[in-house]
């Protein structure tokens, strides 16, 4: 497996745990003690280049997770992110950031990474489902609509 694609497998894993805290802590969450936590009960030693993607994501996606919803609500007809299966949505919260915030990673290669997670950790229709919300975020982004 590539380190990229295990860096956004691992964020994955991340979000997930991260967006089930939230819901069920009524207390504030520190997203770096979160992070620390996550990477101190990881059993495999990683290479820095996929640690350091990953924080690049974790810390991304986080951080933005308002305006990113936002983007998710706009783009997902008839689907809130309430509704969504938690393991789609913090695969589209993931693959905004890279689209939205990150110039340097090529659109295709962004939606088709988040394709084949939905894919691995999904439904049978997540695939398609994230492709067709990324693809109109894709859009959106190049006629500059966010």
């Amino acid at each position: 497996m590539g380190k990229r694609r295990l860096a956004r497998e691992l964020t994955l894993q991340f979000l997930y745990q991260y967006d089930t805290l939230k819901e069920t802590t009524a207390e504030k969450i520190n997203l770096k003690d979160q992070i620390e936590i996550f990477w101190s009960t990881n059993a495999s030693p990683l290479d820095d280049n996929v640690k350091g993607f990953a924080n690049v994501l974790i810390t991304g996606s986080c951080e933005n997770i308002d305006s990113i919803d936002c983007i998710i609500n706009r783009y997902s007809e008839h689907w809130r992110i309430s509704r969504m299966s938690r393991v789609d949505r913090n695969i589209l919260r993931m693959a905004i950031y890279e689209l939205a915030y990150m110039g340097n990673i090529p659109h295709p290669v962004t939606i088709n990474e988040a394709i084949e997670l939905a894919k691995k950790y999904g439904t049978e229709n997540s695939g398609a489902f994230i492709n067709g919300i990324l693809d109109r975020v894709r859009i959106g982004l190049e006629e500059r609509e966010i």
